[in-house]
């Protein structure tokens, strides 16, 4: 642990010694070797996804411990190529983006039907595909919250892919049309034998008062969580909780005391454990976003983010945007740090 705590602030050494109080890590699936058997194995899971999900969980430098560290490139169309690639323009070449999680270690590179389109052949039996199959397409103005289907899932079967990735923006004007239509492309999915990964964000501009933004409470992203493994989605990825009482404080849907008093607290481990106890107590895996790039304290946020992760009983990271915004090599190191925190042994529940 010495090398991954060396220059972690007092805050972050804090979150190492944490016990966590609210959600007992007794209750919680915890990943491991076993995960699969353990978790998916009694499920309605074909053998074909549980193949795939084996794919994905045996892969990389975390491949046979039940975590994952996963590289996701989508923000081409999410955040426009020019704003995205930028910073690092060798990655407007499609082929770099899957070299990049290769060379990572990752158990599976997530990006769009067009960047895998161009170089599936050549990339297909050397790491997992995840195809991203809708984007919020920016364009728009003014913008609205809509995620639409760039392709269809049996396109994303024919590029190889091992699972197909899709958002819903709960909360938003259109996230009734999102969840049917995604629902029934993981059901698709399945019947073909690839695995589903859910990006649940809360998303309204009612959830964003003038001092906080609950997009990243834990209530509400617990809640989207919730809706997401109702659909049957393999794998949920989820934003950092970051404060909770969305529901009370704007003042709608359902709550109970036990909510804010007893399950959950302020320190970050708590939250998302929260989080991870919306994933039907771990038995789908939580793997939380690596954020933006900020520059120099990347490689520290990270880590502090794949502890508070591991810690809560999440299964690991969806990282891009700290690792291909900066040149290749670093970004390669940024991801093998993170993959470090959940080889660490000494990182435990909390």
């Amino acid at each position: 642990m010495a090398s991954i705590t060396a220059s972690l602030s007092a805050e972050t050494e804090a979150l190492l010694q944490h016990e966590c109080k609210t959600i007992s890590k007794d209750l919680i699936h915890r990943p491991g070797p076993d995960f699969l058997d353990r978790c998916f194995v009694p499920s309605s899971r074909t053998p074909q996804v549980i193949r795939s999900l084996g794919q994905l969980y045996n892969h990389g430098r975390l491949a046979g411990t039940g975590y994952m560290s996963i590289l996701p490139v989508d923000q081409g169309i999410e955040h426009t190529a020019g704003a995205s690639f930028g910073p690092n323009p060798m990655y407007f070449d499609p082929e770099n983006i899957i070299k990049l999680a290769v060379e990572g270690g990752c158990n599976a590179v997530a990006t769009t039907f067009g960047t895998f389109g161009t170089v599936a052949r050549k990339y297909a039996h050397k790491i997992p595909f995840l195809v991203k199959i809708n984007h919020n397409e920016l364009l728009t103005y003014p913008n609205k919250f809509d995620q639409i289907l760039f392709g269809s899932v049996e396109e994303a079967w024919n590029l190889g892919a091992t699972a197909v990735g899709a958002t819903i923006y709960f909360g938003s004007e259109e996230s009734n049309r999102q969840i049917v239509e995604v629902a029934h492309a993981f059901e698709r999915a399945h019947e073909l034998g690839m695995a589903t990964v859910l990006w649940c964000y809360a998303r309204n501009n009612a959830f964003k008062t003038a001092d906080k933004d609950y997009h990243v409470a834990a209530d509400l992203t617990g809640q989207a969580n919730h809706l997401g493994v109702t659909i049957q989605a393999d794998i949920i990825k989820q934003k950092l909780p970051e404060n909770n009482g969305g529901f009370s404080t704007i003042n709608f849907g359902k709550t109970h005391k036990a909510m804010y008093e007893t399950l959950s607290s302020d320190n970050p481990i708590d939250l998302t454990r929260y989080q991870v106890a919306n994933c039907y107590m771990g038995r789908i895996g939580l793997i939380n976003s690596g954020g933006e790039s900020k520059g120099a304290t990347d490689r520290d946020e990270a880590i502090r983010t794949a502890i508070i992760n591991k810690r809560a009983g999440g299964q690991g990271l969806i990282s891009g945007r700290k690792a291909f915004q900066r040149p290749f090599a670093e970004g390669v190191e940024l991801l093998n740090a993170i993959q470090d925190v959940y080889l660490d042994d000494a990182i435990t529940l909390a």
